[in-house]
């Protein structure tokens, strides 16, 4: 079992006005949209989606947690988000391009937007893991590109790299 983060979420406001909010009522997202097959090796973790509990619209920040074996998604590219990932507690592997590296509790990584080099995270070890995602709230001309699969995403949804739908 995952103990809870250390970073408050609120749903009411403090003295300073500032709002304070619950991490376990945030909207989580369980598993994985993506088509079958693809779709296998992301069922096993759920996103607390953090920032649209704070009411945030323009930035997207999510409570990523990884149980044993899961992968936080097919590796991928943007060509217009940003990403920004932080290891709160556990280990997961950074696999991007012919490159696989080992990130730990207070270990980050960036990718730009509009950098073919596809990434994600497996949690290849014993226990869960626990990352901070974050991002644009807002992808509307975003693509995001699979090299290792047929598979392209726009807005409109998912389809083969032939253009065919899912």
């Amino acid at each position: 079992m995952l103990l809870a983060p250390k970073c408050m979420v609120v749903t009411q406001q403090n003295e300073a006005g500032m709002t304070k909010l619950d991490v376990d009522a945030a909207p989580i997202l369980a598993g994985s949209r993506y088509p079958t097959p693809f779709d296998e090796p992301c069922m096993n973790m759920f996103r607390r989606r953090l920032a649209k509990a704070g009411g945030l619209t323009q930035l997207g920040i999510n409570l990523l947690e990884l149980q044993p074996g899961a992968w936080s998604s097919q590796r991928h590219w943007h060509t217009e988000a940003e990403e920004f990932v932080y290891v709160i507690d556990g280990e997961v592997v950074l696999v991007t391009d012919g490159r696989e590296e080992t990130l730990r509790r207070g270990d980050c990584a960036a990718f730009p937007r509009g950098v073919a080099n596809g990434h994600h995270l497996q949690n290849r070890s014993e226990a869960p893991a626990r990352v901070l995602e974050i991002g644009p709230a807002v992808d509307g001309d975003d693509e995001c590109h699979y090299p290792d699969i047929d598979l392209h995403a726009t807005a409109a949804g998912y389809f083969r790299k032939d253009g065919t739908s899912y």
